[in-house]
């Protein structure tokens, strides 16, 4: 299993706020190690590689997930769905409450 995290890159050159938030979140977990790859999506540039992955996946948010295995391609929205499903880990209602982003509007 090959796990890639899309992350989005402002124009200012600083990373997104639920792009850290959820970055911060897997560190503290002890899942950061699991995620095999980091793509980046640039605000600015239609053509960075996070872009066209968002666009060849039909994701319009970052950060997003990209899991393939011998089953093919999953894309993963949610680190917790990521989480749940794939790393075989509990989720706790307060953890998906917490999940809910109400700044959550726009694209990658």
């Amino acid at each position: 299993m090959h796990v890639t995290m899309v992350k989005k890159k402002l124009a200012d050159g600083s990373d997104c706020r639920k792009c850290a938030e959820v970055t911060a979140y897997l560190e503290r977990r002890g899942f950061w190690n699991r995620i095999d790859e980091v793509v980046w999506a640039h605000e600015n540039d239609p053509q960075s590689p996070g872009m066209q992955l968002g666009a060849r996946l039909g994701v319009e948010r970052a950060p997003f997930f990209v899991v393939r295995d011998e089953g093919g391609e999953t894309v993963y929205t949610s680190a917790l769905q990521l989480i749940q499903e794939r790393f075989g880990e509990q989720v706790t209602s307060a953890e998906r409450a917490a999940d809910v982003d109400p700044d959550d509007v726009g694209g990658i």
